[in-house]
């Protein structure tokens, strides 16, 4: 099979020909039919300071995708050759405290596909059965494939109780305008989607947001006050990681209400914890990818419900072959897309 490989600790990736990966015996093998960027990968293509920490070439990444089951492992009970899947990325070990009490997706000894084995930039990927979503067998392999970010999300959201409030959501990457209609379907009032990439505030008009602001050509701040009055949003949804949204956002948030972290910082961020946090008695979440696996009952139920249009967020088809041209797009100096997906075995007509 031919694979995106991480070939050495640098900048890039390299496209391989290897043989298709063995399976143990709680696994299956998937023909991977669509499978898509995400953030993290972006990281690793770059070779980041995260990245040379975690990930240990040469090594197979990619971990968002849809595709067909082609082979199952002889422990394996709830997945059959031909099931249409997605798989949650998060693999647990099932037997640590959280895993016992309903948060696998934290599990202990937690290991992710992509990051920390061999992951779907392939024609072909090993999935644990624990981890496999079936999909109907009638869904488009390229919103399969975007699901798992779809998801994170669903799960920020979900967590954040929005029915009913303002929400202000900070980044304009995938998930950050996944989560401003999945906010609008499950009840927020008014959302606010604050930006810095032209191209990407353009897509976000045609998910649906009331209120769009570019962080580089305004007053964030005053701006925010001005559509929700000076007590600020009840929600504060942070997907960006940047310390100066982290910090604005502390500073709008309401007294009382929540502010979720998804974003993840390049650098602990300093922020004050009097001011922002104990005086205003405001509600602090972290999340970690998506509950497992109400998030994906959610996720299926949204996408099905046809109340959420995900399409004009996915801007770019690429054949897996020519990955560098799609890495190119979403390079951090000057993205040019929004989420791209790759076919291994060839991009589909439209």
């Amino acid at each position: 099979m031919i694979a995106i490989q991480k070939h050495k600790p640098d900048v890039g990736g390299k496209l391989i020909e290897t043989d298709k990966p063995g399976i143990q015996p709680n696994e299956v093998l998937v023909k991977v039919e669509a499978t898509s960027i995400c953030g993290t990968d972006v990281h690793i293509f770059g070779w980041d300071q995260w990245s040379q920490q975690r990930i240990k070439p040469p090594m197979i990444f990619g971990h968002e995708f849809g595709g067909t089951v082609v082979e199952v492992g002889e422990q394996v009970g709830s997945i059959n050759v031909g099931d249409h899947v997605s798989a949650e990325t998060h693999i647990p070990c099932g037997f640590c405290y959280q895993c016992r009490t309903g948060n696998m997706h934290i599990c202990s000894n937690l290991s992710i596909l992509g990051v920390d084995r061999d992951g779907c930039f392939a024609e072909y990927v090993a999935v644990p059965e624990i981890c496999c979503w079936k999909n109907p067998d009638d869904m488009d392999p390229t919103i399969a494939s975007i699901q798992e970010p779809f998801g994170n999300a669903t799960y920020t959201v979900q967590e954040s109780n929005v029915a009913g409030k303002t929400v202000a959501i900070f980044g304009d990457g995938p998930i950050g305008m996944f989560a401003a209609p999945v906010a609008r379907a499950l009840g927020a009032t008014q959302v606010v989607l604050i930006g810095m990439n032209e191209y990407r505030m353009g897509l976000i008009e045609k998910v649906g947001v009331d209120h769009m602001l570019k962080a580089d050509e305004c007053d964030v701040e005053a701006e925010v006050r001005k559509l929700f009055g000076k007590e600020g949003p009840d929600v504060v949804l942070e997907m960006s990681g940047s310390p100066v949204a982290i910090d604005t956002g502390l500073r709008l948030v309401k007294k009382g209400g929540t502010f979720t972290f998804f974003g993840i910082p390049s650098q602990p961020p300093r922020i004050d914890i009097a001011e922002g946090v104990i005086f205003k008695g405001i509600k602090m979440i972290g999340i970690n990818g998506r509950k497992m696996f109400e998030t994906w009952y959610t996720v299926r139920d949204l996408l099905s419900s046809g109340r959420i249009d995900v399409s004009p967020i996915i801007t770019h088809k690429f054949h897996l072959k020519d990955f560098e041209q799609a890495f190119d797009l979403v390079h951090p100096a000057h993205i040019q897309a929004g989420k791209i997906v790759l076919y291994p075995h060839g991009v589909p007509q439209d």
